[in-house]
């Protein structure tokens, strides 16, 4: 067991207030309340209330009654306030009184944070407007859509502009809750916590880690729906921007227009994408990195290593242990 560190306390508990409503996502709420609920333990003086926007009790998206603490009108200002997020609402508008409910509280908040889809509740309230942001990576279109102020950052684990903060999907809730116990009481402390949680104090890489495939629409044009047929069939075929369209009987000029237009990618990054996502599968599957490579169509384990490094900032091998099993080796046995 770690070792509980010794913090000077706060005089004056810091208010950590949660918004729950009907629908909200129970791990967005107890995921970051256990880091701060944890953070006590090695000196740190949060409290913790939960609050909904009549004070009556909610139900959580896994069927669970959540009791409140009261109404979001009936307490003070918090330190920290907290929204977190719901599958409802990329799926349908907020409704006006729960972004009040965030609105209210966060005007007198020292800082506010969204976890995962609560991101479309601070952006109902207009708290996000010609802010940073992030969500899950699923809804971040839609947020972009309606929050066109708004500057969506995808890839993000979270994002922090003033006192704003916003999160990705689900766990990144953690990975917020422990940046903002570094803030109040340094690096020492949110170790300890992470320690003792069992999870990590920060992230490599970015929610594309995560994310399934290449989740866009097809093209329109069909010259360009062919091409891109045919380097997913076989990436590991010679897909030079002339190769390509030489097949298409069109100058690369032509098809380099086509791809910005269509894809907003140029066709060498295309072709390095499709190989991509090959790849991850592949060593999802077990194979090595380097046949992963070969059967990908890298030129080389390098040159693939170099490509994973970008995207996610790991090693195709980081990326394998961390991924291909949520079972630890040995543990059957």
């Amino acid at each position: 067991m770690t070792q509980r560190a010794s913090v000077a306390p706060q005089t004056v508990p810091r208010c950590v207030a949660i918004l729950v409503y009907d629908g909200v996502t129970m791990l967005d709420v107890a995921g970051p309340a256990e880091v701060f609920k944890e953070a006590n333990g090695f000196g740190a003086d949060y409290r913790i209330v939960l609050l909904s926007p009549l004070g009556e009790d909610v139900t959580s998206n896994l069927g669970f009654r959540v009791a409140v603490d009261g109404a979001v009108s009936a307490e003070p200002a918090p330190d920290t306030y907290l929204v977190p997020g719901s599958d409802r609402y990329p799926r349908t508008p907020v409704p006006r009184n729960l972004a009040e409910a965030a609105r209210v509280p966060a005007a007198g908040a020292r800082r506010v944070a969204s976890i995962c889809t609560g991101a479309f509740i601070l952006a109902a309230a207009g708290l996000l407007d010609g802010k940073r942001a992030t969500t899950h990576w699923r809804a971040a279109a839609e947020l972009t859509a309606r929050c066109p102020t708004c500057r969506v950052e995808p890839d993000a684990i979270y994002v922090r502009d003033g006192s704003t903060y916003t999160s990705a999907g689900v766990t990144a809730g953690i990975d917020l809750a422990l940046a903002l116990v570094e803030e109040d009481h340094g690096p020492d402390v949110t170790r300890d916590v992470a320690r003792a949680l069992v999870v990590y104090m920060q992230r490599s890489g970015g929610q594309s880690q995560f994310s399934a495939p290449l989740q866009g629409p097809p093209p329109r044009s069909p010259a360009l729906r062919k091409v891109t047929d045919l380097v997913t069939a076989n990436p590991q075929d010679n897909h030079s921007l002339g190769e390509l369209a030489e097949h298409l009987h069109m100058s690369t000029r032509h098809l380099t227009r086509l791809f910005h237009e269509e894809l907003s990618t140029t066709p060498a990054r295309y072709v390095e994408n499709i190989r991509f996502d090959m790849a991850r599968a592949l060593l999802d599957q077990g194979h090595t990195a380097t046949r992963a490579a070969a059967l990908a169509g890298f030129p080389s384990y390098e040159s693939m290593r170099r490509v994973f490094a970008r995207k996610l900032s790991i090693s195709p091998a980081a990326y394998q242990r961390r991924f291909s099993t949520a079972r630890r080796a040995g543990a059957d046995e």
